[in-house]
């Protein structure tokens, strides 16, 4: 985020938490599209009436990619792990949530079972996975995040 001044003594305003909203979403939403770069997807557009927001915990974006071949995928970011699949597994921004829930609980689980936690960053990186998989699974749980306005 851009360095302001703000005194933490007033509650924000309205404006300037929409305005703060804006900026993570925008921020996110860049940090998907660079993540999926690195995995050699090129991101072509994003699907916004299927992309859902958390601010500032975590952003689903339903994403379509030019290369290397025409794909539709689920991707998420946020204050967890960056990570995609492909949109078939999910018909919906929550159930790509619980996706994810399970997928990253299955990771760590094999990651501890296979004894492939070799260091401490290893271990803390299955435990992030299992911490973050657990939160997941709340927000998907917690209806009153689900209802439409």
């Amino acid at each position: 985020m851009t360095e302001q001044a703000v005194d933490q003594t007033q509650p924000l305003s309205e404006e300037q938490r929409e305005a703060l909203t804006q900026q993570w979403i925008k921020e996110h939403f860049q940090k998907a599209n660079r993540f999926l770069a690195e995995q050699g997807v090129i991101p072509s557009k994003v699907i916004a009436e299927d992309s859902r927001y958390l601010a500032p915990l975590l952003a689903v974006w339903k994403m379509e990619s030019k290369q290397p071949k025409a794909q539709t995928f689920w991707v998420m970011s946020g204050d967890l792990p960056s990570d995609y699949v492909d949109v078939k597994v999910a018909a919906t921004a929550r159930d790509a949530i619980r996706h994810f829930s399970m997928m990253w609980q299955l990771k760590a689980e094999n990651l501890t079972n296979s004894g492939a936690i070799k260091d401490k960053t290893q271990a803390q990186f299955a435990q992030l996975l299992v911490s973050r998989a657990e939160s997941l699974y709340q927000i998907h749980n917690d209806e009153k995040l689900w209802k439409e306005s």
